[in-house]
């Protein structure tokens, strides 16, 4: 599976972006889909995660209320809606896909194909 994240960019404090992430390749099979997010000279960290029926979504108290996690099966695209961002939220945003669902949803090794990042900058 390829994934392909793009949306970021430049955006003042309270403002609002949507990043995307699609896939390509073996999209049949059903994945947990997630993003997560590393700032500079910080780990990466979780921020949001999305079942394959999309009926069970899970956030990272941080963004809980701010961001929501979507997906489009038959567009094999998972969205991240940003709202209200922050100067804190300012990283480089990864999607990934977690092929064996059932583990720890919130930590990257859980997670088996990763996008190359997008960046988000959050002026304040």
């Amino acid at each position: 599976v390829q994934l392909q994240a793009s949306g970021g960019g430049l955006v003042q404090t309270g403002g609002s972006l949507r990043l995307s992430c699609a896939a390509s390749g073996r999209t049949g099979s059903r994945y947990r889909m997630g993003w997560f997010r590393q700032a500079p000279g910080k780990e990466r960290e979780f921020v949001a995660t999305i079942s394959w029926s999309g009926g069970s979504t899970f956030y990272a108290g941080s963004v809980k209320g701010r961001f929501t996690i979507s997906r489009d099966n038959a567009k094999n695209t998972v969205y991240l809606q940003m709202n209200s961002l922050k100067p804190e939220d300012t990283a480089v945003y990864y999607c990934a896909a977690d092929s064996v669902p059932g583990g720890s949803v919130s930590r990257p090794s859980e997670y088996d194909y990763w996008g190359q990042g997008t960046q988000v900058t959050v002026s304040s």
